[in-house]
């Protein structure tokens, strides 16, 4: 039978732990007659609606309504089940817990939390072996040599784990099986193909070990390091798995945490390497996401204990979009914004190991305002010294501007844009006023200018449909869209048409029905989607859910299409470069079976 925590162990822990005192490490609270007040960490709010009562030992908000004790609060803050949240706080007060088989007790135990333990163990293992071969075996001292002349100490390799994944495809269930692993147990474990079980999923690379808060091995990363690198991607990274959820975790968190808490600050930089970097010389307060762009999840795990979110992403094209998303984002959340820019060197590993810490601490130092930034962006896409140039520089500044929560920040920011591309301030008011109308009109003479002469009717098809779904009154739909597909994704014209709108429309700050169809041009699909809205008004959630799973299933289906091609033509090739780019493809098209085999068991 299941062991449970003892509720005389449960009493225990609240009766020893000061609500407020927990509280207060991640919200600011002041008192105010028997209570105490800060903002709600659980929405965004100006005015502080959040009271925690010591006596009753219980927190509610007025504003969203959350209310919970003690356990409830760490359980949200966290991310803990209840049974972890109860431990981490007997562990702070000192309680040793007492657990009972069954009984009476009420079921409160996370039912797969021992199937993600053990999960958690395997993982811890793997790195484990994967870490002894980057350090301690011939086969892995390729690798070490090129972490190393990238800079890398061996303190931080140990620190951070790194390893190496053997380049035989076959060593890894054979070592785990000799453990006694069972093969359902391995097959589930992300580490295999799920078409073909005996070859790794990772192999030949440089190893990443993913933590989560508590310092678990949960997931891994690979980055690919030689044969032909315009056949491999560059990095392999675990799916979602039971105990891993990419959106919700972010690389290095565990390390970062306590200095993000002194120094009420992150960084948020590009991959793995930044962020080691970054700890290595010193600058112990940044983490990254995981594979993907930065998610609202990742960004309320660290706003109870930050002020100000630096942002390190990549200089090119995809960075700077990623940077300018961030941005509003984080603004939308009230957290200040800076942006690190980067100098003598591509990436924070490249400025360690040319010129040094200090080099790079300078760069952090020397961060610059959000809206300094775009407004220097601005000025490189639109010309101040025509109409054009000022219109288009204002409407794109309009949405950062949505963005910021506090009216002073707004006035200063537009003062700000007037005196960068000199206009008038009464001008960028009305024309700030009238932002949707003037976005309407650009859009339309840009539609024109570009309209072919005959006008294709809209393709209705499985994609379009989906995207319809995500257009609702409720912005977390489609950002739950977003955070797995883009338009690039997407083959249908107009329903990448409609999925930039909707884009739009959220970094605009202004994500409605309403908003959407105002900048739809075609008629026929504004009817399509006023339909669908009608249908899926019910459903919303679960229909929206559906699509990201299609949208995804879809579009990794066809890259799986293009690498069997890929794959077919190498098998009849004898060429030795050519059998290192089948092996290469091989891995690619078990990293898609994988995902593939994810969103279908969903």
């Amino acid at each position: 039978m299941a062991s449970f925590i003892t509720q005389e162990s449960i009493d225990e822990v609240s009766d020893k732990t000061d609500i407020v005192r927990v509280v207060g490490e991640y919200v600011p609270l002041v008192q105010k007659g028997g209570d105490w007040w800060g903002c709600c960490p659980f929405h965004n709010e100006k005015t502080p609606s959040f009271s925690v009562s010591s006596s009753k030992k219980f927190y509610y908000c007025f504003g969203c309504h959350a209310s919970g004790t003690v356990f409830n609060f760490i359980m949200n803050m966290e991310k803990l089940s209840y049974p972890e949240s109860v431990e981490f706080l007997a562990k702070r007060a000192g309680v040793r817990l007492s657990y009972t088989d069954g009984g009476s007790e009420t079921q409160r135990t996370d039912p797969n939390a021992k199937l993600k333990d053990e999960y958690k163990n395997l993982y811890t293992r793997v790195a484990g072996s994967f870490h002894y071969m980057l350090t301690q075996t011939e086969g892995g001292k390729f690798a070490l040599d090129y972490i190393c002349k990238r800079g890398i100490t061996a303190e931080t390799i140990e620190k951070f784990k790194l390893g190496y994944s053997p380049a035989d495809r076959k060593w890894l269930r054979k070592f785990l099986e000799s453990k006694n692993y069972t093969k359902d147990f391995l097959d589930n474990s992300g580490l295999f193909s799920k078409k073909y079980p005996e070859f790794a999923f990772f192999s030949d690379r440089l190893m990443f070990p993913i933590f989560d808060r508590k310092g678990d091995v949960v997931a891994m990363g690979g980055r690919f390091l030689r044969g032909d690198a315009s056949k491999s991607p560059k990095y392999l990274n675990s799916g979602d798995l039971i105990q891993y959820h990419k959106g919700e975790t972010l690389y290095a968190f565990n390390f970062a945490r306590q200095a993000v808490r002194e120094k009420k600050a992150v960084i948020f930089c590009e991959g793995y390497m930044d962020c080691i970097a970054y700890h290595q010389c010193g600058i112990e307060w940044a983490v990254a996401p995981l594979g993907t762009a930065l998610t609202e999840e990742q960004v309320r795990m660290v706003k109870p204990f930050v002020e100000t979110v630096y942002l390190s992403f990549d200089a090119d094209g995809a960075g700077q979009n990623a940077t300018k998303r961030a941005i509003l984002m984080c603004r939308r959340m009230d957290i200040t914004v800076k942006v690190i820019r980067l100098h003598g060197g591509k990436d924070p590993a490249e400025i360690m190991l040319n010129f040094g810490a200090d080099y790079l601490t300078n760069d952090v130092n020397n961060a610059i305002i959000d809206n300094d930034y775009l407004l220097s962006k601005l000025q490189e896409m639109f010309p101040k010294d025509t109409p054009e140039g000022k219109t288009k520089a204002s409407l794109a500044f309009f949405a950062y501007i949505d963005a910021l929560q506090s009216d002073v920040q707004k006035q200063a920011c537009l003062d700000q844009l007037c005196q960068v591309y000199g206009i008038e301030k009464e001008a960028v008011r009305k024309d700030y006023g009238n932002r949707e109308q003037l976005s309407r009109r650009y859009k339309k003479m840009t539609e024109q200018q570009t309209e072919p002469s005959e006008k294709q009717p809209v393709k209705v098809d499985a994609e379009l449909k989906a995207v319809i779904t995500a257009v609702a009154d409720n912005v977390s739909l489609f950002q739950n869209m977003r955070n797995e597909i883009s338009a690039d994704d997407l083959d249908n014209p107009d329903a990448k048409e409609l999925f930039k709108i909707m884009e739009e429309c959220l970094d605009g700050g202004n994500f409605s029905v309403s908003a959407i169809l105002n900048r739809i041009g075609s008629d026929e699909l504004k009817a399509l989607v006023i339909e669908a809205t009608n249908i899926y008004s019910n459903c919303a959630e679960l229909s929206v859910s559906d699509s990201i799973k299609l949208l995804k299933f879809h579009a990794m289906e066809k890259r799986r299409a293009r690498v069997l091609e890929r794959i077919s033509e190498l098998s009849k090739s004898a060429l030795s470069e050519d059998v290192a780019q089948l092996n290469e493809a091989i891995q690619l098209k078990m990293q898609l079976d994988n995902d593939i085999k994810n969103i279908k068991d969903r």
